[in-house]
């Protein structure tokens, strides 16, 4: 499915990051928070959502670091180690944006998942840890843990999906410590690899469409 034959919605510029709200075309309360990759832009991750859920409204926010064509999340400092001030001071904006987005399009927290792409997935873990209580459910795919100091958030409740790639030579020897890292601090995880690099696609779009709630095989 390419992003060309996907509805992605006007662009939104009315909070701190720029966004495209999707309403659910159904009577349906289930909603996305997308959160792209680096060096993209939030359309990319659109048709990737609709095969995961296609009735839910979408929330596909843009990150705010210029990189090469596109956006990412916070600075990098290497492919495996990031700028923590960056880290901390965007962290804390999405932080607000999430609340007052969710306020403004009355969106239900206890039916939103947060789905984040590499870059993405890290800021979404982030936000996990540096202000626990705001995500209760997140799909991370291809994330690494980026906090040098992770704070002892308390995250019982939080049922997270982490998909790895098998032969994603980046974060894919990282994937485990995040791992641990959030089921020490009380998250329900649920970790998977499947067969291939650090590129995200079908096999990903299915395990996350059973996982979420609703799904006969969740």
């Amino acid at each position: 499915m390419s992003a060309a034959s996907v509805e992605i919605g006007a662009l939104r510029r009315d909070l701190a990051f720029p966004y495209r709200f999707l309403a659910s075309a159904v009577a349906s309360d289930e909603c996305l928070f997308l959160l792209h990759g680096s060096g993209v832009d939030e359309t990319t991750m659109v048709p990737l959502a609709r095969q995961i859920a296609p009735q839910a409204c979408l929330i596909s926010a843009r990150g705010r670091i210029a990189q090469e064509d596109g956006f990412r999340w916070f600075e990098r400092v290497t492919p495996t180690r990031f700028g923590q001030q960056s880290i901390l001071a965007e962290t804390a904006a999405f932080a607000q944006f999430v609340t007052e987005v969710t306020k403004l399009h009355q969106i239900n927290p206890g039916r939103t998942t947060f789905l984040g792409y590499s870059n993405g997935a890290n800021l979404v873990s982030s936000l996990m840890l540096l202000h626990p209580g705001l995500i209760r459910r997140a799909a991370l795919l291809r994330a690494m843990p980026v906090l040098d100091e992770a704070p002892a958030a308390d995250l019982r409740g939080v049922k997270t999906l982490i998909i790895a790639g098998a032969a994603d030579e980046t974060y894919g020897p990282f994937a485990p410590a995040l791992v641990t890292l959030l089921s020490q601090r009380g998250a329900e995880v649920d970790a998977r690899i499947v067969a291939s690099g650090h590129e995200i696609g079908v096999p990903d779009a299915a395990i996350v469409r059973q996982w979420l709630p609703g799904s006969a095989a969740a």
